[in-house]
């Protein structure tokens, strides 16, 4: 199931989409955990200012490579490489876009605890 947002990269709509089924997909093609590193990334972005960010390198590519995987759970036809993907937009601005992943994942983690406490409810738990 999960949940899908549309935003704008580049000046092109790409669908995104957070389920539960994310934590297992990052982990297993990158050997991370997502949560992990989506707090690490947005402690880096901060304020969202560029100037006073502590963005390098490691944070850059953790954020394409969720940017990537969250796209292509919402799309399978997109190519299977994050460098491929990539090579679809001219540059885009993660001030831009990681607050709107960050606020889709959030969705979908308010409707996973809701839909886990009503489940337990009717289990008598």
């Amino acid at each position: 199931m999960g949940m899908t947002k549309d935003i704008e990269v580049d000046g092109k709509s790409v669908t995104f989409k957070a389920s539960a089924a994310l934590p297992r997909m990052y982990r297993m093609k990158y050997g991370r955990d997502i949560f992990k590193d989506l707090a690490a990334l947005v402690d880096a972005v901060g304020d969202g200012d560029p100037d006073i960010s502590n963005l390098d390198m490691y944070f850059l590519e953790t954020f394409e490579d969720i940017a990537f995987l969250m796209a292509k759970h919402a799309d399978p036809s997109i190519p299977d490489s994050v460098d491929e993907w990539l090579e679809n937009f001219n540059t885009f601005s993660i001030y831009m876009v990681l607050p709107q992943l960050v606020e889709l994942w959030g969705m979908n983690m308010q409707t996973d605890a809701k839909a886990k406490k009503k489940s337990g409810q009717l289990s008598g738990k």
